[in-house]
């Protein structure tokens, strides 16, 4: 998959993520919050149900083999979700949505950094660093009201 591929899909993917808290906290209102989680949950688990039947080239099979921390991704992505939901309606998407990016953005330097999980190691330069001070700095002034 060329670059420019991957750019616009993962554009597309930051605006799922941003879009994706709003309209799971106006169906919590309907359901509740952990009730929207699980709907989310359901629905995107059909989607990849969907997804890996016509697409599919892996093997389930081998998560057997997978160390007991690679299988937490569904748990992270709950919280995730899960607090997002929570959090809109109080502070608002944009505010949400900045927090997440600093969060984001300071632990993918630590994991970077270190070369977390076996990925590979990326220095965290001092113009890096000023980039992620930078945007943390922007989150703090998009919260204040």
């Amino acid at each position: 998959m060329s670059t420019m591929v991957l750019v616009l899909l993962m554009t597309c993917g930051g605006l799922a993520v941003a879009i994706q808290p709003s309209i799971n906290a106006r169906l919590a209102q309907k359901v509740g919050s952990f009730e929207s989680s699980l709907i989310s949950f359901a629905v995107g688990t059909l989607a990849m149900i969907i997804l890996l039947t016509l697409a599919g080239r892996g093997n389930l099979r081998n998560v057997v083999d997978a160390s007991w921390w690679e299988l937490t991704g569904g748990l992270l992505g709950a919280f995730f979700v899960t607090m997002t939901i929570i959090a809109v309606p109080k502070l608002g998407t944009l505010a949400v949505m900045s927090l997440i990016i600093a969060g984001q953005l300071t632990t993918a330097a630590l994991l970077d950094q270190f070369g977390i999980f076996g990925l590979r190691q990326i220095s965290l330069t001092p113009l890096r660093g000023v980039g992620i001070l930078l945007l943390c700095i922007g989150a703090g002034l998009v919260i204040r009201k």
